[in-house]
């Protein structure tokens, strides 16, 4: 799972493998919505969110302060006041992954984190399915695609293919981030590589 926010290589110092501790403090409801909202919709408040995920401003604050001990999400410089913060996802790629000894209690945790974010994003491809003809102007549909193929690929082409997504993601990531020119929209980049289950196929 290769994402801006799950696993990447090791070798690649742009991706942070996250330790127990932080996976420990991510794995929870509310701050897997919190980062979500802020890596998807950009800067908010407690407040802000709170509104969005219906819950009060001083949760949010509890447990964007625990988010921040870890390095997930930080204050937003130059912008805000003492009462209102603006906080936002910390820029870099994570990790779910952190070693190969990784211990059960951490493979929980980031399988739990992994699958409530798919989930999410299943959610929301499925609502442009549905809603996009109503809700988004035209150019902004025909613009967008939900692609798909199937290839027959090595280990060592699947791995270079990896890398070179990865680092694609990057790219745009250092090239949009943080942008809000007039005529913006949040757009949603999602790309699934992986190898296929079927008893029929190969395992090795």
């Amino acid at each position: 799972m290769s994402t801006d926010d799950e696993q990447a290589p090791a070798e690649n110092p742009r991706f942070r493998r996250l330790d127990a501790s932080a996976l420990k403090a991510l794995a929870h409801p509310l701050r897997m919505q919190i980062f979500e909202e802020l890596v998807q919709f950009g800067p908010l408040t407690a407040t802000g969110l709170g509104e969005r995920l219906g819950e009060s401003s001083g949760s949010m604050s509890y447990h964007l302060r625990e988010l921040a001990k870890h390095g997930f999400v930080r204050e937003v410089e130059g912008k805000g006041t003492a009462r209102e913060r603006w906080w936002e996802r910390t820029p870099g790629a994570v990790s779910l992954r952190s070693s190969d000894d990784q211990s059960e209690s951490e493979n929980a945790a980031a399988d739990l984190i992994a699958k409530t974010w798919h989930h999410r994003w299943f959610e929301q491809t499925m609502q442009f399915i549905d809603q996009a003809d109503n809700t988004i102007p035209r150019r902004w549909v025909e613009a967008s695609t939900i692609s798909h193929t199937s290839l027959p690929l090595t280990i060592e082409q699947l791995e270079e293919l990896k890398t070179e997504l990865d680092a694609l993601f990057l790219r745009l990531g250092d090239r949009y981030r943080g942008q809000e020119a007039d005529g913006t929209r949040r757009v949603q980049i999602q790309f699934n590589i992986y190898p296929l289950t079927d008893p029929k196929g190969t395992s090795s």
